[in-house]
């Protein structure tokens, strides 16, 4: 019996594991169209973006450092990624308003799309964990911020037709506008 057990077990690990590694993303895939709300309450979509390339940087949390960080380096890098014929979008799992307050706080100037159930973060590949939530102050008043999942720190640049040209799974999150500048640069020749 305890063989069994054993048996069971390892094949219900094995099938988890395939599981998991059949929806892993490589250079040269592409990525079906994918849509969500933005910073706005609007319905963002992939499919109405007319650029080159499509850059797809998710992250944990709005409002904290590391993702504030990253989400400022591409703000001021964002005048650049226009030149070269690139749209920027930041996917997490928070809630619209969240987005939109962190958006305003550190004066973004691209979409941030809310995923909040995981469905984007699905589509990629990308390890989602728990939600959670943290207090920021905001004018003067504590606000709560949710997020219904936590995606892992990874960034994608597709081309217009919506390959992967380049997938990161271990960003640093101040250098990845910059390192992302270079791809996208190298893919133009």
């Amino acid at each position: 019996m305890k063989k069994i057990i054993t048996i069971i077990t390892l094949l219900t690990l094995t099938i988890s594991v395939m599981a998991q590694n059949a929806n892993e993303l490589k250079i040269g895939d592409q990525i079906s169209e994918f849509s969500g709300i933005d910073d706005t309450g609007a319905n963002w979509r992939s499919n109405n973006v007319k650029t080159d390339f499509l850059v797809v940087y998710f992250y944990p949390a709005a409002m904290t450092g590391g993702c504030t960080a990253q989400a400022c380096a591409y703000r001021d890098d964002k005048a650049t990624f226009d030149k070269i014929g690139a749209t920027i979008i930041g996917i997490s799992g928070d809630e619209v308003k969240n987005l939109k307050y962190f958006k305003e706080a550190d004066h973004l100037n691209f979409p941030l799309i809310s995923d909040s159930d995981g469905v984007i973060s699905k589509t990629f590949g990308v390890p989602i964990k728990e939600g959670g939530s943290i207090t920021r102050e905001i004018g003067g008043e504590n606000q709560l911020f949710s997020r219904g999942i936590t995606a892992s720190r990874w960034t994608f640049v597709l081309d217009k037709n919506r390959k992967i040209i380049y997938k990161n799974e271990e960003v640093n999150a101040a250098e990845d506008s910059k390192k992302v500048l270079e791809v996208i640069k190298k893919a133009k020749g």
